[in-house]
């Protein structure tokens, strides 16, 4: 007797449906808005991450390719000196 008075209740169209009760239930709501707010500040810290990258790379572009080639060719440079001076026997410059 007492299955047949549930069935009615959960078919009956005056009672809300389970999903509609659980939906409205703060546990439901305090879910749905951490999750959001996840999404919200992972967005955020994405965003972030993408500028100081940007900014990054630009400056190492502008400042540090730059020392780098002169570093390198200063090298060849250098080597160069040191091989004349080795092939023709005159001592190798003394500031380098």
């Amino acid at each position: 007797m007492a299955s047949q008075s549930r069935k009615a209740a959960i078919t009956s169209g005056n009672d809300e449906g389970i999903l509609a009760r659980v939906s409205q239930s703060t546990v439901v709501y305090h879910g749905k808005k951490a999750a959001s707010n996840t999404a919200y500040v992972t967005k955020r810290i994405a965003k972030s991450t993408g500028k100081a990258a940007w900014i990054l790379g630009t400056t190492f572009l502008i400042l540090a390719v730059p020392f780098f080639i002169a570093y390198d060719r200063d090298q060849q440079i250098t080597e160069l000196e040191l091989q004349n001076a080795s092939l023709l026997g005159t001592p190798a410059p003394a500031g380098k």
